[in-house]
């Protein structure tokens, strides 16, 4: 039997189809536009979604024997708000993750309702790329819109009514809306009330591998299937976690992608107590600690493909051999930042560079500059006594060999590349494969399909070099916090 995982990313959809043996039979990607209409604004238009993925499917299927596909799941880029009206027309483009309009709304949560609130009713506090915050600038900005909301849905919950009808949701993708009772999964009264919504504009709860329905009879005969069954699937970095393997108590996994995370599995709900990290459900039906960073490998392509106008990212890093050395230091902070410090006003900064700075030595900044961002989270979660001797790794950046050995010696911990870097893709089509049961458990899913090639160790000398300069980075995100805080007062 075939399995089909779907990935919604920010870039684009990313779909695969995976036999029963977890063996990739075909992948295909189809990419749509982001939109910026203001500063610190990020949108993107749903149907354009659903457009690339019916597409995707099509060519995905075609040469396959298509009596053989059984099941679907989803991955997909988390806290993006989706609102519908009474007809199901989308009322406006979906605010996404990255956004960080919601200064405002945030500090209102945090400050006003508070935060001892926020955590005893959703284990987080509030974000600005949250998907609460977001539901309360619309009510503030766009009140006769607001009006009009008759349902509130993730960007893959999305793609799941318009191929199957069924207005349902994940745990471990509704975690991040602060909307839900994480410890208990389930939707927050509390919450509910706070946002002047109801109960019934928020979808259906499932776990991240229990069927929620089947493709609508219309879109089946579209696409040349006959029965195949839908599973609710998981937020991109669960769904990631489970593409690497990332189950169990004290599991991490690294996503170098468009954002960059740390993902930490947890056998039992805990909470840090600064809420630092996140405290989300996990797909395998527990829990995770989560650190997030906005603009991960987004800074390497900005800086490449945005600065220096070159498409060689190999290119660009082979004059770069004098790791630790380094006298440049880069804040990641192109978007603002999530984990651990909570400022959409946060911006990129360069510092320490001098006559004899070169290309090179910028190009090398900002790789460091993201492994040291990653290294916060980390260091986050070793404050609450979790030791991390080793983590796998997946997302575009982790294509780099160079970047993956620069995160090994900045965390100072083994860095394991799994044999397929499908990451949300295949964490989606493995859960389908277990809904339908070609495996007992997700934790058997994972033991049988997935493999690691590659193991990157930290050398102590290095080691050693970037502990020094990790010491530098730390100090100069509170000495630039003023600055740009006036920066936007200036806007």
């Amino acid at each position: 039997m075939y399995y089909i995982g779907v990935d919604l990313g920010t870039s684009s959809v990313k779909l695969i189809l995976m036999d029963a043996g977890g063996d990739i039979i075909k992948s295909v990607s189809k990419s749509y536009p982001l939109s910026f209409p203001r500063s610190g604004w990020s949108e993107q238009d749903p149907y354009q979604w659903f457009d690339r993925t019916m597409e995707g499917l099509h060519e995905l299927l075609d040469g396959t024997d298509r009596s053989l596909v059984r099941g679907m799941s989803f991955g997909g880029q988390m806290h993006g708000l989706v609102v519908l009206d009474e007809d199901d027309r989308v009322l406006r483009p979906a605010i996404l993750w990255n956004d960080g309009r919601t200064g405002k709304e945030t500090d209102y949560l945090n400050d006003t309702v508070g935060k001892d609130f926020l955590s005893a009713h959703t284990a987080n506090i509030a974000f600005a790329g949250f998907t609460a915050p977001k539901i309360l600038w619309m009510r503030e900005n766009e009140p006769e819109l607001f009006k009009r909301i008759r349902k509130i849905m993730l960007p893959k919950d999305y793609l799941q009514y318009r191929l199957t009808g069924v207005f349902a949701t994940d745990v471990s993708d509704a975690s991040g809306m602060l909307l839900l009772d994480v410890k208990n999964r389930a939707w927050s009264d509390e919450m509910i009330r706070l946002l002047q919504i109801e109960k019934d504009m928020l979808p259906g709860l499932y776990e991240s591998s229990e069927i929620t329905g089947k493709l609508l009879p219309g879109i089946a005969q579209e696409l040349g299937l006959k029965e195949v069954y839908v599973t609710a699937g998981a937020g991109d970095n669960a769904a990631a976690a489970v593409g690497t393997g990332t189950i169990g108590e004290g599991r991490c996994n690294i996503s170098l992608g468009t954002s960059g995370t740390v993902f930490i599995s947890s056998g039992s709900f805990r909470v840090d107590g600064n809420n630092a990290l996140h405290s989300f459900c996990h797909a395998d039906g527990s829990w995770h600690l989560m650190g997030c960073m906005l603009s991960a490998a987004s800074c390497l392509k900005w800086w490449t493909e945005e600065i220096l106008k070159s498409p060689d990212y190999d290119g660009e890093q082979k004059d770069i051999r004098d790791l630790g050395k380094n006298e440049v230091y880069f804040l990641p902070y192109l978007m603002g930042e999530r984990s651990p410090h909570n400022d959409p006003y946060a911006r990129g900064v360069f510092a320490g560079m001098t006559m004899n700075t070169k290309r090179e030595d910028m190009m090398q900044a900002v790789m460091e500059g993201v492994a040291f961002a990653l290294r916060d989270s980390v260091e986050v979660a070793r404050s609450l006594g979790i030791d991390i001797p080793v983590t796998r790794i997946c997302g575009g950046g982790s294509k780099s060999r160079l970047w993956v050995r620069i995160l090994a010696n900045v965390l100072g911990i083994e860095v394991e590349i799994p044999e397929l870097d499908e990451g949300p893709g295949l964490g989606a089509a493995i859960l389908a494969a277990v809904a339908l049961g070609e495996y007992a458990s997700i934790e058997e899913a994972c033991k049988k399909i997935v493999r690691v090639k590659e193991r990157i160790a930290p050398d102590p000398v290095l080691t050693e070099l970037y502990d020094r300069k990790y010491k530098v980075f730390k100090e100069l995100y509170p000495a630039m916090k003023p600055a740009f805080t006036l920066m936007h007062d200036a806007l």
